[in-house]
């Protein structure tokens, strides 16, 4: 891939990771946050399904396979969107991005604890960076609002979801495993949506466009781009650019939504992105070491 090439397709995969925040906040006011999500996450699924069968991609076999797929839609699909969307309620789209975002950090935590993963000393400065910049973010609210719970709650589930691909992921086709982890983990969001809101969805133009874009565009064009680019180039030095994304979900909150660009929010933000780019930034090369 031309260098060119990688930058426009990295630039537009990251855009729409960190717009999708405000297209949701946008999308709130004519749908219950969970039937959204799931609504979303269905529809992505089906479309990325249909494809996957026509194209013939090798599928689960087993059923201790299809059931490791279903785990990780649970916590990257079901978990970590419908946190995001939830907490979307009560904060700023700016807010919830860089929250969200923080999962990068979390994986070095978690990997470090569970599965004895040994990283280098730049990738715990990236974590203390990120730490930083949350508690800078956040400490300037005056209340404690739930949003920020869920915030927090969608990179746990991030962290954890990456950890499962890492150790389960090599068991599926890269498309298979996105189709079916987005399918069942919509179903399940639709699921929570029945027992845990009072569900409802305005049908009008607005909100039909929102969920068509949520769907196509911040989900399998979103994916489609992310998978294209770690196989085709090394996924290490693209890693290293997800600080792109929480980038464009304070820019897009700010012109979309025109949430104020707090000085907390400027400069926390700044640590965590410097933190992303730290824990996820190789050099020659080099990966952690187990």
């Amino acid at each position: 891939m031309k260098n060119y090439q990688f930058i426009a397709l990295l630039v537009v995969t990251t855009f729409l990771m960190g717009s999708s925040f405000a297209i949701v906040k946008l999308g709130l006011p004519y749908a219950s946050p969970l039937l959204l999500a799931a609504l979303r996450f269905i529809l992505a699924g089906i479309i990325m399904a249909i494809v996957v069968i026509i194209l013939k991609r090798p599928h689960p076999i087993t059923r201790r396979e299809w059931f490791k797929l279903c785990m990780i839609g649970s916590f990257q699909t079901a978990g970590v969107m419908g946190c995001i969307f939830l907490s979307l309620r009560t904060i700023t789209a700016s807010e919830s991005s860089i929250l969200t975002f923080t999962n990068p950090l979390l994986v070095v935590i978690f990997a470090t604890i569970f599965m004895k993963v040994s990283y280098r000393f730049y990738q715990w400065i990236g974590v203390l960076f990120g730490l930083i910049g949350v508690m800078i973010t956040m400490g300037a609210q005056v209340e404690l609002k739930v949003g920020i719970l869920f915030g927090l709650l969608s990179a746990v589930f991030w962290a954890t979801a990456t950890l499962l691909v890492k150790k389960w992921g090599v068991l599926f086709d890269t498309w298979v495993l996105s189709a079916y982890q987005m399918l069942f983990g919509g179903l399940l969001l639709l699921l929570g949506s029945a027992l845990l809101e009072q569900p409802f969805f305005i049908v009008n133009p607005q909100s039909l466009l929102i969920l068509l874009w949520l769907s196509i565009f911040s989900s399998i064009i979103q994916f489609a781009g992310w998978y294209y680019l770690l196989q085709n180039s090394d996924p290490g030095k693209t890693s290293a650019y997800l600080f792109l994304a929480p980038f464009f979900g304070v820019l897009t909150g700010w012109v979309l939504l025109e949430e104020p660009l707090k000085p907390s929010l400027m400069v926390g933000g700044l640590f965590i992105i410097m933190g992303i780019y730290l824990v996820n930034r190789t050099f020659s090369g080099e990966r952690a070491r187990r």
